[in-house]
């Protein structure tokens, strides 16, 4: 693997951790796709850091257990911004 994409991996997996953040909001952060940042920190961390990878793979789960309640409310507060605006 090459030397930079190790670099970028342990990057974004210790942004993740930090911020507690989504692969989303990484992916702005470090102005990659979110596919690069996926397979980063789910693939790639496994084997260039596994210690690393044990610390961020919890927060994933989280993430991926809570993003259908994020679709939602977002999905809400995009209608009420919409209802509002009819009605001025």
């Amino acid at each position: 693997m090459r030397h930079y994409i190790e670099e970028r991996t342990i990057e974004l997996a210790n942004y993740i951790i930090k911020h507690k953040c989504t692969i989303r909001n990484a992916a702005k952060a470090f102005n990659v796709s979110k596919s690069t940042v996926h397979k980063d920190v789910a693939v790639r961390l496994r084997f260039v850091d596994s210690g690393l990878y044990k610390k961020v793979k919890p927060i994933l789960e989280e993430n991926k257990a809570e993003r259908h309640l994020r679709g939602g409310m977002a999905t809400k507060e995009k209608y009420s911004h919409l209802k509002a605006a009819g009605k001025k």
